[in-house]
């Protein structure tokens, strides 16, 4: 039985982190901490869960053998870090940190004190998307050409658990990064799982184009993201990330290749639909992709605790993860400098 602590007692905690770990037979929640205590304590009370008054004092319960950082953006890092070397293999939530430097700190910390390190980028778990690389790798579409990927919805304002205009997702100090680093590496990690291929070079623009605080004015991070990856197999693709989406979320990738194209979650009807290049048409109905007002489950918690119980690394390690980040963090210098970004690590 893993003993696990939970550092944040926020939205992405409540909905996801502790139920996939009380449905989980092979964990138990020892204790969790949170900034907000009444919070916490409200939270642990049903459960009988130790409350911490801090992260360090969570960290220093030797019972405690792994925990989930479940914090603000800026802060993933250090409290990462510090779980590593107190001994914790540590599930962090995305993005992984605010840093490239940061991000490559946490993967060497977790190597150097023979720790797992997983990060929460659940879309690799979706059943289209699993079953979508498989009949890449098939060669069913052929070699792929192009590709838009595309993650937007009305914002995180209702997702937070203080919503409003003023959640923290909008706060520059504990986000750093807005909805490319929200939604946005969602899709930069997925191209890549799907294709098989990483991005080697990033042209950017992000902006802030809509959201406003609850003083009016606009917000101090991207509300959206319009990038163009190049990846080292060839291709070449859009993706898209955006909290202005005011209708329908959109949640989509389509993937154009030499034998046909193969459409993901952009319509209701279907999970994966095939159109071939001699008309041919073939649909899988296999799920829906999960939305912020319908949440399922993720897959995460299973695969992390397995990893423990298992003792192999997790599938989405955060070396793993280094080649997205890079990516973002590429798509971010472009913006800012107005020229493509060369990402020679992902060669």
């Amino acid at each position: 039985m893993i003993k696990i602590g939970i550092i944040g007692c926020g939205k992405i905690a409540q909905v996801r982190h502790i139920p996939e770990y009380l449905d989980n037979g092979n964990v138990r929640i020892v204790g969790i901490t949170d900034m907000n205590q009444e919070r916490a304590r409200e939270l642990a009370l049903p459960h009988g869960w130790n409350v911490y008054k801090s992260y360090h004092d969570l960290l220093a319960d030797n019972e405690i053998e792994a925990v989930s950082v479940c914090t603000a953006n800026q802060t993933h890092a250090q409290i990462t870090i510090d779980a590593l070397r107190a001994g914790k293999h540590v599930l962090c939530e995305k993005p992984m940190a605010v840093t490239l430097s940061e991000c490559e700190q946490m993967v060497a910390e977790a190597a150097k004190q023979k720790r797992k390190l997983m990060i929460g980028q659940n879309q690799r778990f979706a059943k289209a998307h699993v079953k979508a690389r498989e009949l890449i790798q098939q060669g069913i579409i052929g070699t792929i050409i192009t590709f838009r990927t595309v993650f937007g919805h009305g914002g995180p304002e209702t997702w937070s658990i203080d919503p409003g205009k003023n959640v923290w997702f909008f706060d520059k100090t504990k986000a750093v990064m807005g909805a490319m680093a929200d939604l946005g590496i969602h899709k930069t990690d997925l191209i890549q799982f799907l294709l098989g291929q990483r991005i080697v070079e990033v042209s950017a623009r992000l902006a802030t184009l809509d959201k406003r605080d609850a003083s009016g004015k606009l917000i101090g991070v991207d509300d959206n993201a319009v990038c163009i990856y190049r990846m080292n197999g060839g291709a070449v693709g859009t993706m898209l990330a955006s909290w202005t989406y005011y209708g329908q979320e959109d949640n989509s990738t389509v993937i154009y290749g030499t034998k046909g194209i193969m459409r993901i979650y952009d319509n209701p009807a279907y999970s994966i639909k095939l159109i071939m290049r001699n008309g041919e048409e073939v649909i899988y109905n296999l799920d829906q992709i999960q939305t912020n007002d319908h949440q399922t489950k993720s897959g995460i918690i299973d695969e992390f605790v397995d990893s423990l119980v298992n003792g192999r690394d997790p599938s989405i390690s955060g070396a793993s993860v280094l080649p997205a980040m890079r990516a973002v963090f590429a798509g971010i210098e472009s913006s800012e400098s107005g020229r493509s970004v060369y990402i020679k690590e992902n060669e």
